[in-house]
């Protein structure tokens, strides 16, 4: 998914965002407005992240989500894992916060983001 479509969607209630990068990315740039910060970088590892996405969706397996990283690399990986482990409904922001190959990003983009109140 775009990240304009992302926001778009995200803005309208129709999917949730997630952030999976570090605390200090959150920090450098600031998070999506509307995203959840869930970072992937635990040092129990995706574990924990996956508790946390959990919580986020109220255990909705079925809840529509898109992931976010820099990239697109770390999005993907979460994607997949989320996949694996029965969630139906999970896109990948592929060109991430800073771009990649054509697609700008979403801070090129000039999409909207929010200080991290938690970083």
């Amino acid at each position: 998914i775009s990240a304009q479509e992302a926001s778009r969607q995200s803005n309208s209630g129709k999917l949730l965002m997630i952030d999976v990068r570090s605390p200090g990315e959150w920090r450098q740039t600031g998070v999506p407005v509307g995203a959840s910060a869930i970072t992937i970088h635990d040092p129990v590892g995706m574990t924990s992240s996956l508790d946390n996405v959990m919580e986020a969706v109220d255990g909705n397996k079925n809840a529509r989500i898109a992931l976010i990283c820099a990239r697109g690399n770390r999005s993907h990986r979460t994607q997949q894992f989320l996949s694996q482990r029965g969630f139906t409904q999970v896109l990948d922001v592929s060109e991430g916060m800073l771009g990649r190959n054509a697609a700008p990003g979403w801070l090129a983009r000039n999409l909207p983001v929010e200080k991290c109140e938690r970083c």
